[in-house]
């Protein structure tokens, strides 16, 4: 059974189509990876769960925009696609993808992969995009997360 969905009186804008289920889902997840993020001390895992959540993000606009071609087809880069299906975000797409090779070297756990600033400026960068994608699907961003006490400690 399909959700009823409120109908605007005269002289109001439609209402934006729904956000399916899995794009949806994909923001919570992008959305989690982005607080993992932020609360790891590791500028590689920072940097690494920074970048998945965006790419999550991404995922969500093709789930949005987009639907499954039939037969095989060589794959391609989200980032790619994202440029194609969504143009006002190309220069995103652009940006995330050029850090995709330094994500590669702070998972492999290479020491010098990143520094700690290119990690939090990433972790920044990453929760704007979020926004942005919000925005473009007509969500309302989460509210922020509340504080955790941890052994008598605010984090």
């Amino acid at each position: 059974m399909a959700a009823a969905r409120a109908v605007p009186a005269a002289g109001q804008l439609p209402l934006p189509p729904p956000v399916p289920v899995a794009a949806g889902q994909l923001l919570g997840q992008a959305h989690r990876a982005l607080g993992e993020a932020a609360g790891s001390t590791d500028p590689r895992q920072r940097y690494a769960t920074a970048h998945l959540a965006a790419l999550r993000g991404a995922a969500a606009v093709l789930a949005a925009r987009t639907r499954p071609e039939g037969g095989r087809r060589r794959p391609r880069s989200a980032w790619v696609l994202l440029g194609q299906v969504a143009p006002e975000l190309e220069e995103w797409a652009s940006f995330f993808a050029a850090g995709a090779a330094k994500r590669a070297a702070a998972e492999a756990g290479l020491s010098r992969a990143v520094t700690p600033r290119e990690a939090d400026d990433l972790v920044r960068d990453a929760g704007t995009f979020l926004t942005v994608v919000e925005s473009c699907l007509g969500q309302e961003p989460p509210p922020p997360p509340r504080p955790r006490l941890v052994a008598g400690q605010r984090r």
